[in-house]
């Protein structure tokens, strides 16, 4: 993902940091297509139009996800409080298994207080299983017996050397580059006399009266901007490889002592801690903002929902999820009252499935409606799985799940995300993904993209719905997200990952980009007809 930026260069000097500037307007997700020309969910309108007069009732949102800020200022009065549990007095007040569980729990926490930060993928773990399973020379009897395991073996020992020779070679690149980006903004700088500056800015130096090497300067800066290539995107790019090198696909990396479990039991809650924020909470911050930032505060951005209690349930490290914390989420997140689940994560593995699956049901039998994102690999999922998934391992699918693919505020041709993936049998809707300003650790704001983004945005249409319409079930809220969505299947699109233009349709299961306008106009029909 990261290498993308360094192959549109053709330079090795980089550009100077420039300031951020939104790609469009920062409340867009909430937006109206009609009223503000952004493919938006029309969120606002049915605030203003259908929801005026009526009576919420609070939910419970459970976000599973890598922490979250819960002192930001634009989630103060959002966050849930386990009101059964006496706070810090080493108890479990409550009995329901987890001491001190405030605001959630922390899955991959030490009972010291120390956290994971980051972890191995998926694949990484399941070299070294396979590795002591089989050695260097396995024998004919053992290959016959675990066929499909040493199939999966071999691939995988490709994909991580792959990585790991991808890593080795762009890293040192990235460096140069940031390290030439420095030079870059002194030039400008002292030409502009200040450290930061706008496009105009840079356009409008007078070539004539600067020496060549400003010139060289800006010719850089102003084609490495339109790509979108700034200073945060350059270091990003560095902490993704050398996390990529010393700890995602580090086979001799064991984070999990940590946490001081057996990760091979399944244990609930025998393990973890009740810090929720952890050392790596801009994700799940960003997340819960989109489903839950304050409406009527007047700062930085509007949440979808405005009765809603974030449950915080820290499981996602720098790397890949296990499948136990997921599974352990999940049933901790429905046994303490969250009616939605929020799960903006994924990976290509999941080797206990099984454990997942069952959580899945629990939530079904509880009537928790979970929303998971898609992934961003522009990859069909029908065909290439991204874990968690709504199928079965046994066979059949989770009723009570919705898959999310993420749109554009772009409309025509580029109305999807180009990283995102599709599947008409497992992406049941898309929903803005692209471009969205929301709450990071801090109290601060920034723009993210993603499927991650876009489930929660969905998250928010639902929990919005399960308040004005408590009596509505997790499948009727299913329903209800999915039938009213805007149906757009004979739009022609950029498809994800290249230039091949399609059908929306031909992307998910509705063809349709999520409504929450279209969506309450369903609720108050069948609410009244219940």
């Amino acid at each position: 993902m990261k290498k993308s930026i360094l192959a549109s260069l053709c330079i090795c000097l980089s550009l100077g940091a420039f300031a951020q500037e939104l790609k469009t307007k920062a409340n867009w997700f909430n937006l109206d297509y009609e009223k503000d020309g952004v493919r938006g969910m029309s969120v606002e309108k049915a605030y203003d139009e259908l929801l005026k007069g009526r009576i919420s009732k609070t939910v419970i949102v459970g976000v599973v996800d890598s922490g979250v800020d819960i002192e930001h200022e634009d989630l103060k009065g959002k966050i849930w409080v386990n009101e059964n549990e006496i706070p810090n007095n080493g108890k479990d007040d409550d009995n329901n298994g987890f001491v001190d569980d405030i605001n959630g729990w922390d899955f991959i926490g030490g009972a010291d207080g120390t956290d994971v930060e980051q972890e191995q993928l998926e694949s990484a773990r399941l070299y070294v299983k396979y590795s002591e399973l089989f050695g260097e020379n396995p024998k004919k009897r053992l290959l016959r017996k675990y066929k499909e395991e040493y199939n999966t073996f071999q691939k995988i020992k490709k994909e991580i050397d792959e990585s790991k020779k991808e890593a080795e070679q762009y890293l040192p690149m990235y460096e140069t580059m940031k390290e030439n980006l420095s030079i870059t903004e002194q030039i400008l700088g002292d030409v502009l006399g200040s450290e930061t500056f706008s496009r105009e800015q840079v356009q409008a130096i007078d070539d004539s009266k600067v020496d060549l090497r400003v010139r060289q300067s800006k010719q850089y800066w102003l084609r490495m901007e339109e790509m979108g290539a700034g200073s945060v995107e350059l270091q990003e790019g560095i902490d993704h490889f050398k996390e990529q090198l010393n700890f995602n696909y580090n086979t001799e990396f064991n984070p999990r002592a940590v946490v001081g479990d057996n990760p091979d039991k399944l244990e609930y809650g025998k393990y973890g801690n009740n810090e929720v924020k952890g050392p790596r909470a801009l994700h799940g911050t960003h997340v819960s903002g989109i489903i839950a930032a304050n409406r009527d505060n007047d700062l930085g951005v509007k949440g979808v929902a405005n009765d809603v209690k974030i449950m915080v349930v820290r499981t996602v490290p720098g790397g890949d999820e296990r499948d136990k914390d997921v599974a352990n989420a999940i049933r901790y997140a429905v046994d303490n009252g969250a009616k939605i689940i929020n799960m903006s994560f994924g990976k290509p593995y999941s080797p206990e499935k099984g454990w997942v699956d069952d959580a899945i049901k629990y939530a079904e039998s509880k009537d928790v409606l979970l929303i998971s994102a898609a992934g961003n690999d522009n990859a069909n999922v029908d065909v290439v799985t991204h874990y968690p998934t709504k199928y079965y391992k046994s066979g059949g699918e989770a009723k009570n799940w919705i898959g999310v693919g993420a749109s554009s505020y772009e409309d025509g041709l580029k109305m999807v995300a180009d990283f995102s993936n599709y599947g008409k049998k497992s992406v049941d809707v898309f929903a803005p993904g692209v471009a969205i300003y929301s709450t990071e650790p801090g109290s601060k704001y920034g723009e993210k993209q993603g499927t991650s983004m876009a489930a929660p945005a969905v998250t928010g249409v639902a929990a919005l719905l399960k308040s004005y319409f408590p009596t509505l079930t997790a499948v009727q809220l299913k329903e209800i997200i999915l039938q009213s969505s805007i149906k757009l299947k004979d739009e022609e699109v950029i498809l994800p990952g290249g230039e091949k233009e399609g059908r929306f349709g031909s992307l998910s299961g509705t063809g349709g980009v999520v409504n929450a306008y279209e969506a309450v106009k369903m609720a108050i029909q069948m609410t009244a007809e219940q």
